[in-house]
């Protein structure tokens, strides 16, 4: 049997545009989706800090370095520029995978630079209480 795990998360990203003319997507800094291992294309969740909205889409690469976190098409009605999001990529994989499987993270500076990376290993104690970067 398949499960479908968290491969990563990219947690407090500003949003930077809504464009809604354009065709679909959220467009995101390329080095971003390097460092959190999301590929071009790939199906992302997003979650709404800041309004509670929550969508699906897939990820187009945006200029490395820049900072772009733009929803485009019908999701630009769900965002607005300063909105908090947290964007999150699932992976399906066998049980047996997801016991050594590890989670990337990365916590975001309101700049949409990075303030923190970590994986989360396997072994760690989920306490529902700490952050995610106290459980480092």
């Amino acid at each position: 049997m398949l499960l479908n795990y968290m491969k990563t998360k990219i947690h407090r990203a500003t949003v930077t545009q809504a464009d809604l003319n354009y065709e679909g997507s959220i467009t995101l800094d390329l080095a971003l989706m390097q460092e959190s291992g999301i590929q071009p294309y790939e199906l992302v969740h997003i979650y709404n800090i800041t309004n509670g909205n929550r969508l699906s889409t897939y990820v187009i690469e945006g200029t490395p370095s820049s900072g772009i976190c733009c929803l485009n098409g019908a999701a630009a009605r769900l965002v607005a520029p300063g909105d908090k999001i947290i964007i999150v990529a699932y992976a399906w994989m066998t049980q047996q995978e997801a016991e050594t499987h590890q989670p990337r993270v990365l916590l975001m500076n309101d700049d949409n630079t990075i303030k923190d990376s970590f994986t989360v290993r396997s072994n760690q104690p989920r306490d529902a209480g700490a952050s995610l970067a106290e459980r480092k």
